[in-house]
């Protein structure tokens, strides 16, 4: 596969703050990547620097173009929406449409009005005179419109329901993504975006601490909880952390035969948020 995203030695300091220390990492076509870490890890600032609004040392290339000297070419094949809540206010839908229009060049009007004929959204209406749900629907109507090469969501469904987070990423998985573009997301609802995912970066303290593929991540991680009486064996195996819930030990383990887990217990997958905890949590 392509890389559309190739950092080396990427780093960025704010005075004596290292906010990115010499990230190296690679992001492939028809890759949705989960960019995951706690607050302040470095996820906005790396988010910036593939989009050009910071400066970096180290090398950094985006879809062929180095973000911060050619930002204005490379953002004709980008596309990047913070949060569906930041739509401006007091603009109408019509307003919104006709913004996007003309700041990016492969915007299909006439796919985002098609888009907006099968929902409830009046064109006249002010953004603040709409519920959340429609904000989502004018929000998704403007990405699916784009026809973007690399599309950046950072919490793109902050504040929303349920309901909605999962219409918002059914719908771009439907109606948008394909194997000639590239997905990066951010957010802290970890485990509603992980059967989304292709693959998952994890970040700590401007450090990449951890980076598969969703494959990877299934086939190599599980956890265990033993039986009563097992807990030394279990042990013995070499696992990468245990705790107690409830009196009950568990193990989670990575690369070990999962045969020989079941004979001690009961083995199931970890959940990516289960294994981020585990990693950002430990020793570095």
């Amino acid at each position: 596969m392509v890389n559309m995203i190739t950092a080396q030695s990427l780093s960025k300091k704010f005075g004596s703050f290292e906010a990115l220390k010499s990230v190296d990492l690679e992001i492939k076509k028809g890759q949705i990547v989960g960019l995951i870490g706690a607050n302040g890890a470095g996820k906005t600032t790396l988010i910036n620097a593939i989009l050009g609004l910071t400066s970096f040392d180290g090398t950094l290339s985006v879809n062929g173009f180095d973000p911060y000297a050619q930002r204005n070419e490379l953002m004709k094949h980008v596309s990047f929406i913070s949060d569906v809540a930041t739509l401006p206010k007091w603009m109408t839908v019509q307003q919104v449409i006709d913004f996007v229009q003309g700041s990016h060049p492969n915007f299909n009007r006439e796919q985002a009005l098609n888009f907006l004929k099968e929902t409830s959204v009046p064109l006249d209406k002010k953004i603040r005179k709409l519920s959340k749900g429609m904000v989502v629907q004018v929000h998704l109507a403007a990405i699916l419109a784009i026809d973007a090469k690399i599309l950046v969501l950072d919490e793109p469904t902050l504040g929303l329901d349920i309901l909605y987070r999962k219409k918002f990423y059914g719908q771009l998985l439907s109606d948008y993504f394909d194997d000639d573009k590239t997905i990066i997301i951010t957010t802290h609802q970890v485990d509603e975006i992980e059967n989304i995912l292709t693959d998952v970066i994890f970040i700590r303290e401007g450090e990449i601490m951890y980076t598969g593929s969703m494959e990877d991540v299934s086939a190599n991680w599980c956890s265990l909880i033993p039986e009563q009486g097992k807990e030394g064996e279990a042990r013995a195996l070499g696992p990468i952390s245990e705790e107690k819930t409830f009196g009950r030990s568990s193990f989670i383990y990575k690369g070990v035969d999962r045969n020989n887990l079941k004979q001690l217990g009961e083995v199931s997958r970890l959940s990516l948020s289960d294994l981020f905890v585990t990693l950002m949590t430990g020793e570095k």
